[in-house]
């Protein structure tokens, strides 16, 4: 990726002058990043998974001392257990050309059984942070959607486009950090609080309220503000009442939701009362009801207005056929004079007239066919062809009297021509 602005070729300029972490460092994170095992068997032969060294010991019980390469092991009693294989990240941060940088480095461990362990280790990941909180990334590639989850370590360290993969959370840092000055007045104590790295110090540096936040004891909303995109000017108000008052947040992803609720109905978000209630989880829900049922009014409202607009037209261009209604003395067919009536149709019947607005049509008529007062068939007549297009009963099948309200709607369908024709 070529640098594409000033910031970007300012770190690509200070990337090939930054030397190679220090072996002494690397072994470092080998003892940290890493537990060293002692296999166990039943008879209480201790093998060696650092060096392969071999010994009796029944009684140590946790951990014990290898005295072959004096390392401390943690007993594996697992006595069919032949290979350990771990992997994991640490992280290095230093500062150069004025600005810091995250290095990370990918370990890993392999050990088998009689033979000595194998360590591996590349720093695949830098981020470099401007005291602003301006960041770029210098890594290796790293197929993101194939079987292959490594990284290629033949492939350069050289700026790469953003991915959240880059924010790592590593197993171990190095005890001896170098810091831009901004870092060490923020309250950065060495703690994470279980926020990457880079996106706690980016922001750090970028908003001094993240420090207020670090330095007041809110880590969870230092986190849910870090990772992800909400702004905190929506919030800030709210969250100062939450720091007046000493309360603690349960859940933070709920109290923004809860937040921005108060907001939509107008509530004073600088109230203790409403920002810090004693159940948050109990509040939450009660908003949450209470919205919905505002926005189902809200739909209701919307939908009979709309029917009202329907109404009008419908009445406008069928309104000429309405009064039609005749029988054989057994079944009853009128046509529907309203959306309502429409809509009584579509749920009694189980069909799509109403869902489909079949009142919008202009060539259909639309009628229903009762017998007893019980609907037996709506009936969709073709103006232009004055034909009956079709006759639906229940769920879209033919009731035992198909035959018999189609001829009947037939033989007097110079009822509907009449009013066409009027």
């Amino acid at each position: 990726m070529k640098p594409n602005n000033s910031f970007r070729q300012q770190v690509a300029k200070a990337g090939a002058s930054l030397r190679p972490i220090p072996a002494d460092q690397i072994k470092w994170a080998y003892t940290q990043c890493f537990a060293h095992y002692g296999r166990r068997t039943k008879k209480g032969v201790i093998t060696c998974a650092e060096c392969g060294g071999i010994w009796t010991d029944k009684v140590a019980q946790g951990h014990c001392l290898c005295p072959h390469c004096h390392t401390r092991l943690t007993i594996d009693d697992d006595s069919r257990r032949r290979v350990y294989r771990t992997e994991d990240y640490a992280l290095f941060m230093t500062v150069h050309n004025g600005m810091q940088v995250l290095r990370f480095v990918y370990l890993t461990y392999y050990a088998r059984l009689g033979q000595k362990a194998e360590y591996f280790s590349s720093e695949v990941v830098q981020r470099w942070i401007a005291p602003d909180g301006r960041c770029a990334t210098r890594a290796r590639l790293r197929p993101e959607f194939s079987f292959a989850t490594g990284w290629q370590y033949d492939t350069p360290l050289e700026l790469r486009p953003y991915k959240p993969l880059y924010n790592i959370h590593p197993r171990c840092v190095h005890p001896r950090p170098q810091l831009l000055p901004e870092l060490r007045r923020s309250g950065y104590n060495g703690q994470f609080h279980h926020i990457s790295p880079p996106e706690m110090f980016c922001a750090l540096l970028r908003d001094s309220r993240a420090e207020t936040l670090l330095k007041t004891g809110q880590t969870r909303l230092l986190k849910h503000f870090a990772e992800n995109s909400c702004n905190m000017d929506d919030y800030w108000p709210s969250v100062r009442i939450v720091l007046r008052n000493e309360y603690a947040i349960a859940d933070t992803g709920m109290w923004c939701d809860y937040i921005d609720l108060l907001r939509f109905f107008g509530k004073d978000l600088r109230n203790a009362r409403y920002v810090c209630p004693a159940d948050l989880r109990t509040e939450h829900d009660r908003y949450v009801v209470k919205k919905r049922k505002y926005e189902q009014a809200l739909a209701e409202e919307e939908r009979l207005r709309r029917e009202l607009e329907c109404e009008s037209e419908y009445r406008e261009a069928k309104g000429q056929f309405f009064g039609i209604d005749f029988t054989d003395g057994k079944i009853h067919v009128r046509v529907l004079e309203s959306i309502e009536q429409f809509r009584q149709e579509g749920e009694a019947m189980h069909h799509c007239v109403f869902t489909n607005e079949y009142y919008r049509r202009d060539d259909s008529l639309i009628l229903s066919a009762t017998m007893d007062g019980k609907r037996l068939e709506t009936v969709e007549v073709s103006l232009s062809r004055l034909k009956v297009a079709q006759s639906r009963g229940v769920c879209n099948e033919d009731s035992p009297y198909h035959k018999q309200i189609i001829k009947l709607v037939q033989h007097n369908m110079h009822l509907i021509e009449n009013r066409l024709t009027a």
